[in-house]
């Protein structure tokens, strides 16, 4: 769309059409041909259309997210002109928000120096014509750009107030010539003065109508719909030694989440979601289920898959979350029901590219790829999360989270049954390009306590011994991460992660587990907006046992070989809410055993969010 200027130049058109009519009014004795002549086009500039504006992620490390009103179509492109032009206006109505009424003398307008080469211009479209007025802080941004739309408006405005004066004086004062000319001057931006008053009357009826129908003033509604189709192409049950079944699946979920702000400052998230996605690595075996799954290992466990602790297709409450600022630099997470990997990550994150956050939404296609052994022994249930910022390169948190705190039975409840605590302290350069983080964590599970994730102890990734506890025997784990995350540059980005745990079965002897993971990851791969990872590692292993322990293979028996994890994915954006990632999981010596042949997972997930 093409500007005018709204500066200088505008001023000397708007008081050369006033004083046309000011001469023809208050002095009629000069003729027409003495009028001095305005050629319009000369004045007129053809700027480009103002650029989109690129919305950008806010970090809600500390604070929580704030909820702002929805842009207004119009106000997003220019500053209406009533906000610049005034002509008088009737008692009963208020002035514009931003506007500071009307200005009586130039000098009001603390922009507007004698200097200036349009002064006496703008003096008299102020205290003869009385028809500027300045903004709230005193002045009249004269520098700015104006839309055609915005000078026809403030012209229309100007030719008002004449008429105004022409109807205070006698009619033989004035020719008819002379009123023809200021018709000409009106009806020459009248379709632009039409189309406006047009926009202006439809984003009254569709503001209107969004009143009369909105759910909430202070809620948002985020939501995300998955697709995926799945298929194990190699690889044997390890609990069977037979070859797992490899039939394509097609399936779905999903998540519904409401946040709502009270006071800008705080933030109550509501999660909602349900599907019938089955991971390609779920459940090591149990009584009901021998064989554990396709594959009797959690080794290449997928991500997407629903909760196994509620029917299929089933829409659950998953999450409740309240976070406020009791200080400027403290965050409180509160949550009754909460993934509590998700919350003892605290500031998002470590590993960006692989774990999802609001920056990149990307995903990683395996549980493990996400995050460390220390992050996965969470649970949903019910916790609190504190995050102190220590500077502007430190924050130090701790979370307490309680996989069953909700359930009040013998061996459950908030302090009495299965519970997390973590202490973290995150590092942040200067230029937020590296970040590393060193975590301790302290859990406990009571006997046979089973939790949302099918164990009642270990990580849910890993082989079956280090998820495995002593039947009859209480688990106390301490574990210790260390993790990091470098951004090369704007195509490159580098993470990786070394854990370490002890396992006390109480009373008989402890057990070691070990996992680590090197990933990379290449933002914009091919396409703007892409993003190609790849990442191997070790997921959680058993690497020494107690001598008196048997958890499924002897007394004192570890995981005897090492497997490696070997992911890759390439997410491709389809539009900013659309977006395809297909994958591949390579498994080698599942159940870190080496006479199990490797196994390969493919997995295409497609992401609708809204």
């Amino acid at each position: 769309m093409s500007k005018f200027r709204w500066n200088y130049r505008s001023i000397v058109l708007l008081l050369s059409v006033l004083d046309i009519l000011a001469i023809l009014v208050f002095h009629p004795a000069k003729s027409q041909a003495e009028l001095p002549k305005s050629d319009v086009s000369t004045i007129v500039e053809e700027n480009k259309a103002p650029e989109a504006v690129v919305n950008q992620t806010v970090d809600t490390s500390i604070a929580p997210v704030t909820l702002k009103k929805a842009p207004n179509e119009l106000q997003d492109r220019v500053i209406p002109v009533s906000q610049l032009l005034q002509v008088a206006p009737p008692t009963n109505k208020k002035a514009p928000n931003n506007a500071a009424g009307q200005v009586t003398s130039v000098s009001q307008l603390s922009d507007i120096k004698p200097t200036d080469w349009a002064f006496q211009a703008l003096q008299s479209l102020v205290e003869r014509y009385g028809v500027i007025a300045g903004y709230t802080d005193g002045t009249f941004k004269g520098d700015r750009s104006l839309t055609r739309y915005e000078f026809a408006a403030g012209l229309n405005a100007a030719l008002d107030r004449l008429n105004e004066l022409i109807a205070t004086s006698t009619t033989d004062l004035v020719k008819r010539e002379d009123l023809d000319t200021i018709k000409k001057l009106q009806e020459q931006f009248s379709p632009e003065l039409a189309q406006l008053r047009g926009r202006v009357d439809s984003l009254e009826a569709r503001n209107a109508k969004l009143e009369s129908t909105q759910f909430t003033t202070t809620t948002k509604l985020i939501g995300r719909v998955q697709i995926v189709a799945g298929e194990l192409l190699a690889g044997n049950n390890v609990i069977t030694k037979r070859p797992a079944p490899n039939n394509l699946t097609l399936q779905g979920s999903t998540t519904l989440r409401l946040n709502t702000s009270f006071n800008g400052k705080d933030s109550l998230g509501i999660t909602i979601g349900g599907g019938n996605i089955e991971s390609l690595g779920q459940a090591p075996p149990t009584q009901l289920n021998p064989t554990g799954g396709l594959l009797g290992t959690y080794e290449g466990r997928t991500a997407d898959n629903a909760n196994i602790s509620f029917p299929r297709n089933t829409l659950i409450l998953s999450g409740v979350r309240y976070r406020f600022l009791p200080f400027p630099n403290t965050q409180v997470n509160i949550y009754p029901l909460s993934d509590g990997a998700s919350e003892i990550g605290l500031s998002g994150p470590i590993n960006p590219y692989f774990e999802s956050s609001s920056a990149t939404g990307a995903n990683g296609i395996s549980r493990f790829s996400r995050r460390s052994l220390v992050y996965n022994y969470g649970d949903s249930g019910p916790g609190i999360a504190v995050l102190q910022g220590l500077g502007k390169q430190l924050q130090f948190g701790i979370a307490y989270s309680a996989p069953n705190g909700g359930n009040p039975t013998l061996n459950n409840g908030l302090f009495t049954g299965r519970y997390l605590a973590l202490a973290q302290l995150i590092y942040y350069s200067g230029n937020r390009n590296f970040r590393v983080a060193a975590t301790y964590v302290n859990t406990y599970s009571p006997p046979r306590t089973i939790g949302f994730s099918g164990t009642n102890f270990g990580p849910a990734v890993g082989s079956n011994l280090v998820n495995s506890t002593v039947d009859g025997v209480a688990t106390l784990g301490n574990l210790y991460g260390l993790q990091a995350f470098y951004q090369v540059n704007s195509k490159l980005a580098i993470n990786g992660w070394i854990s370490y745990g002890v396992h006390t079965y109480l009373g008989r002897g402890n057990g070691e587990a070990m996992d680590w993971a090197v990933g990379l990851a290449f933002p914009d791969l091919f396409s703007e907006g892409a993003l190609g990872g790849i990442l191997v590692g070790m997921e959680p292993k058993l690497i020494s046992l107690s001598n008196n322990i048997n958890l499924g293979k002897g007394l004192g028996q570890a995981d005897r070989d090492t497997s490696l994890h070997v992911e890759a994915f390439y997410q491709y954006k389809i539009g900013d809410n659309i977006e395809v990632t297909p994958g591949l999981i390579w498994i080698t010596a599942p159940d870190s055993d080496s006479s199990n042949p490797d196994s390969l997972f493919a997995w295409v997930r497609t992401v609708f969010r809204f």
